[in-house]
């Protein structure tokens, strides 16, 4: 486990990868119906087929939900994890569209760790990723990221 004192020496570098996911179009369906976003490139394969992406594609969006599944592949807690949250994106571009039946995989790498000072629940650090979501066999990405995770660690 990272210590958070370690944490300034890190920045700048790569911290982890995620394995690869499946993005299948039985996930896909799945996504648009929780979703209730269907839109045809998402769910039907014979139209989709006929329009320059020649498939289906995942939602963007379902991509982005994966990241939380990369991210506990690639990321371990700081030690005296207590808990962590979600704190949000500093940006957030979608490059390219993963295909259905595409594997892809998230790289993390450190661009910062905050110290915000202790509560009663212990000492938080918010740290900022670049997250790339890697499509298998592409020279393009899916998105690239700066996502911050606000992590809360036992002082003693």
């Amino acid at each position: 486990m990272t210590k958070a004192s370690d944490l300034p020496g890190l920045i700048g570098q790569e911290i982890g990868v995620s394995r690869w996911i499946h993005v299948d179009q039985a996930r896909i369906d799945a996504f648009a119906d929780i979703t209730e976003d269907h839109q045809f490139i998402h769910i039907d394969p014979e139209r989709a087929r006929q329009t320059p992406l020649g498939g289906t594609i995942a939602h963007g969006f379902l991509t982005l939900s994966l990241c939380s599944a990369m991210n506990y592949d690639a990321l371990e807690p700081l030690e005296g994890f207590v808990m962590g949250f979600n704190y949000g994106f500093d940006r957030l571009r979608f490059i390219a569209p993963v295909r259905a039946g595409a594997n892809i995989r998230g790289r993390f790498k450190l661009l910062s760790a905050d110290d915000k000072g202790a509560d009663a629940d212990g000492r938080r650090w918010l740290l900022k990723y670049e997250m790339t979501v890697e499509i298998e066999g592409s020279d393009k990405p899916a998105l690239i990221a700066e996502w911050l995770g606000m992590q809360v660690v036992s002082e003693g």
